[in-house]
């Protein structure tokens, strides 16, 4: 009776935690109820919470701040302008998750975004984009699945607002209810009308959320997000009244005035990002499995690769538009590692070995399933995850696909484990592990891909490296790194054997350097010299430094990739090495009349012929430097 009445004496009520899902009237920080979200928008609450940052900040022990989030925010332009004014000259990015046709709103005080989606751009190159209809013949045929990625994104989104933030679309029918009040067509739509229009229009939103504002009319881009979104729920939902999606149109718009009206507006733009990441994020691209390394953040697993074409485009778009952005290719929160995306890469250019080697595994590891699980589809990205992340121990395996399938919330999920399922799932990977026969045809498999697979990886380097904008390097990804996602890419790293190779890299030439590519020692040596570079010559790589594609000639001139900074630092990077085995024949790179010396082997390379098979000889890709004329 003591704890009673002290309990209910407090500013909160305790319940049972399964209530949280429909009856929580506090924001979270997506479903961790343990996060309640502050009102950053109040300006006390923005002085407390960012007082040491900017105390930081002013003393320049920082220069520059990670802005994680901005989607949540109530108003992120207010938010960063106030930011920005209080440290004007911070450097200021912000981790949006842009679609791959969004573009950062022009207003936000900001050098650009955390990288993403320069991750997605660059990771796409990879990608054979000649064989997207061979590889999703190969994925149907093995799952039986013809789901497109976009009605798995519908669906996830609609279970993310039922399972995980039901409670946030309780709250927005309450306050919808209380304006249809005020009008007089709509105030006799029932509240379960109310809330399944709302929860359509949510799925329907192609990004991750609006950027409308109280004082100001809506960006031309937000109205037609909200055009699109309102078109594709009335096609969806055919049984709701299409004239309540237009009156939410004008709502979500800012087109109806009133208080409770532009709050409506605010709390929808605040609850798309969640739904998004929810349903996507952390749920669709854990059930279609096409191609695995495309199903990264920020990504569009629908898509399938980027020509050289438009990589320049995007870059020389980069430049002119945020050109200190930041260039990121691992992070905290990617799906997998650089590394094990630029080996998954290779699948998309052998779509024939690659079908054989799962229909051969899959019958050789039959015997092991229980009741027919695990499923075609997770079984498919189990061998995927092995094809990319080998070698990799037995233990890591099974706590990555026991969390992929409880994402994908298809036979499991988090809150209510499927013991019978899980332990299905498990016994199957520990006994396909312990089956020697298999591990050695994966073994047989995996052992071309290696080399391929690190030369796309020292080419996603040297293209974070020497792009618009400042690279990031997440912690570990300094060496060969096969992590998958998280806890697996927070794992201690060994710092003691990172210093040790970079020290020994003062006394190797390159062939040494080569010589030792198993232990990741070319990735190191590329990322120092490139940085060194950075740091001797910054006006190179500047954000006036500019993007000027190069015209690389001959028979395989579509395996390379090649571009100037500064008109005196010119990149050369191999893609789609599965399919010309390296030999580059009469293929050059078109580079200004003079002498070029490449900081990888310290050669010097004189034009008009500047043959790609003298310049990538000696090591995969190339950094050159002019040098002056004397």
């Amino acid at each position: 009776k003591v704890i009673d009445r002290l309990l209910a004496n407090q500013h909160y009520r305790l319940v049972y935690w399964r209530a949280a899902s429909r009856d929580l009237n506090y924001r979270r920080f997506f479903s961790i109820n343990s996060l309640a979200a502050l009102c950053a928008e109040k300006d006390p609450v923005f002085e407390q919470t960012h007082a040491r940052i900017m105390d930081w900040l002013a003393r320049r022990i920082i220069d520059g701040v990670r802005i994680d989030h901005p989607d949540g925010l109530k108003d992120p332009d207010a938010y960063l302008r106030r930011l920005h004014k209080a440290a004007p000259h911070a450097w200021i990015v912000v981790e949006k998750i842009l679609h791959p046709k969004e573009q950062l709103p022009e207003a936000w005080p900001v050098a650009g975004t955390t990288g993403y989606d320069f991750l997605n751009q660059a990771a796409g190159l990879f990608i054979d984009r000649d064989n997207k209809y061979m590889m999703s013949a190969v994925y149907e045929k093995f799952t039986g699945s013809r789901t497109s990625f976009d009605d798995h994104v519908y669906q996830c989104k609609h279970l993310a607002m039922e399972k995980l933030l039901g409670a946030d679309i309780c709250r927005m029918t309450g306050l919808l209810i209380q304006i249809c009040e005020k009008h007089l067509k709509f105030r006799d739509y029932t509240r379960a009308e109310l809330e399944a229009a709302t929860r359509q229009l949510l799925a329907c939103i192609p990004v991750y959320r609006t950027y409308v504002r109280k004082d100001s009319p809506p960006l031309k881009a937000d109205r037609q997000t909200i055009a699109e979104a309102v078109t594709l729920a009335k096609t969806r939902s055919p049984a709701i009244d299409p004239r309540l999606f237009d009156f939410l149109s004008e709502l979500c718009l800012g087109s109806i005035e009133g208080d409770p009206e532009s709050e409506f507006m605010l709390r929808f733009q605040q609850i798309s990002g969640p739904v998004m990441a929810k349903g996507v994020e952390d749920t669709a691209f854990y059930r279609y499995h096409r191609l695995a390394c495309l199903n990264e953040v920020g990504g569009d697993p629908s898509s399938f690769g980027l020509s050289a074409a438009s990589f320049h485009d995007a870059m020389m778009a980069r430049s002119h538009q945020c050109p200190a952005a930041m260039l990121a290719s691992s992070t905290h929160d990617t799906k997998r590692s650089e590394d094990v995306r630029a080996r998954l890469a290779l699948l998309s250019e052998i779509p024939d070995k690659w079908a054989a080697a799962v229909r051969r595994w899959s019958r050789q590891n039959s015997i092991y399933k229980k009741q027919d699980f695990p499923d075609r589809n997770i079984e498919y990205l189990l061998y995927q995850t092995l094809a990319g992340a080998w070698p990799v121990d037995e233990n890591r395996a099974c706590a990555y696909i026991q969390k992929a399938a409880r994402e994908a919330r298809e036979h499991t999920c988090w809150e209510q484990p499927d013991t019978n399922y899980e332990e299905a799932l498990l016994g199957f990977t520990r006994n396909i592990f312990s089956d020697t026969f298999f591990v050695t045809d994966l073994e047989a498999f995996v052992e071309p891909l290696i080399t391929p697979g690190r030369i796309n990886s020292l080419s996603q380097v040297l293209l974070k490296l020497t792009a618009p904008g400042v690279p990031d390097f997440y912690q570990g990804s300094e060496l060969w790194d096969l992590s998958l996602v998280d806890p697996d890419n927070r794992r201690p790293v060994d710092f003691g054997l990172r210093r040790r190779l970079l020290e020994s890299i003062l006394e190797m030439n390159t062939d040494r350097i080569m010589a030792q590519m198993d232990t990741g020692l070319p990735k190191m040596y590329l990322i120092r010299q490139a940085l060194g570079l950075r740091k001797q010559h910054p006006q190179l790589f500047a954000p006036d430094a500019g993007y000027q594609p190069l015209k690389v000639t001959g028979v395989n001139q579509d395996h390379a990739v090649s571009f100037l900074r500064g008109k005196q630092a010119a990149v050369i990077v191999p893609r789609l090495v599965m399919g010309f085995s390296g030999a580059w024949s009469d293929t050059r790179v078109n580079l200004p009349r003079g002498s070029w010396k490449n900081i990888f082997t310290k050669e010097i390379f004189a034009g008009p012929d500047f043959l790609m098979e003298h310049i990538l000889n000696r090591f995969p890709v190339a950094l050159l430097v002019k040098i002056p004329d004397a």
